[in-house]
């Protein structure tokens, strides 16, 4: 069986995201809308979308579309939510799943009501290298686990960029630390320790850091930025035997290696150029077309916006 996508936006991340993976997994990408139709018209010629529509509306409501897949800016994600869950239509939504935690917590309720799909793009989470990394935390190989290491950045967007908009939902945490906080929450529930963070502009991070402690004594950190000289996307999981170092979680068909030292020496361990978007698209699909459980629930979409309210909160700035 395919996959029929509708496709909500002309967003730059949407070829790797989800115009890749449906190509290769022969899934069809079957309408698109965007604000400005030359864009949508230009993204369908480019990416071979079926059918342009006019608005987000016709997308969610087509009845040739079977998922729906949202990129929007980050204040947009939990309206179309939204939408699609009332026309029933299962949601690939980009991260972060909303603004805020209550407002995710208006989707999961609405998705869980209605009994419609609504997935949180955590993409980092399905690939080999991620699912390694997590066995060997708690295999006993890095004997006991003591930090857990995050670390993001990417170069400065352009000024007129949807992520320096305190509107539109942006900063650097929820760009990029979204994925910290996710990572960190594989091992529990955080606490904030602290939190610090330099703004762009009034409310909006360009940087922030936040130290995590959780009931164990285990301790975390999320370091995220987005005025970097370079893309850098790091996972570092320490223990009392060692260490394993993801050289790029987020991008691993850049990078696919996993380092780990203990006291029996250096390894490297390599999974692959296989896109971790083309798993995510695959595990969604057996799901939706098969009822194949799925990782990730609107409740942790939910716990995940909750903790990145609370780093807002420590760092003395706005909830989104």
């Amino acid at each position: 069986m395919t996959l029929r996508i509708g496709v909500l936006g002309a967003s730059r991340i949407a070829e790797a995201a989800i115009v890749e993976p449906a190509r290769e997994l022969g899934f069809r990408l079957v309408a698109v809308a965007a604000r400005d139709p030359q864009r949508a018209n230009i993204f369908a010629d480019t990416y071979g979308v079926e059918r342009v529509v006019p608005t987000y509306q016709d997308v969610v409501t087509d009845p040739e579309v079977d998922v729906v897949y949202n990129p929007l800016a980050n204040s947009l994600h939990a309206p179309w939510n939204l939408a699609a869950v009332a026309a029933g239509k299962p949601v690939l939504s980009e991260k972060p799943f909303a603004r805020n935690r209550a407002e995710a917590a208006r989707v999961a309720s609405a998705a869980d009501a209605a009994g419609v799909t609504v997935m949180e793009g955590f993409h980092y989470l399905f690939h080999p290298v991620t699912q390694r990394a997590l066995a060997l935390a708690g295999d006993g190989t890095l004997g006991e686990l003591r930090r857990v290491e995050v670390r993001m950045g990417m170069p400065e967007p352009k000024p007129d960029d949807p992520r320096w908009s305190l509107e539109l939902a942006g900063g650097a945490l929820m760009d990029l630390g979204c994925y910290g906080v996710h990572v960190l929450r594989r091992f529990g529930v955080p606490s904030i320790l602290s939190a610090t963070a330099v703004q762009r502009s009034a409310g909006v991070d360009a940087t922030l850091d936040a130290e995590v402690v959780f009931p164990s004594g285990l301790t975390g950190l999320t370091a995220n930025s987005m005025v970097q000289d370079d893309f850098s996307f790091t996972l570092r999981l320490i223990g009392s035997r060692g260490e394993a170092f993801v050289h790029n979680f987020i991008k691993p068909r850049d990078d696919d290696r996993l380092t780990v030292q203990t006291d029996d020496g250096t390894r490297v361990e390599r999974f692959g150029t296989r896109a971790s978007y083309t798993y995510q698209l695959e595990f969604f699909a057996r799901h939706v077309l098969h009822g194949a459980p799925l990782p990730l629930d609107t409740t942790d979409a939910v716990e995940n916006m909750a903790v990145i309210d609370e780093i807002y909160r420590a760092a003395g700035l706005p909830v989104r």
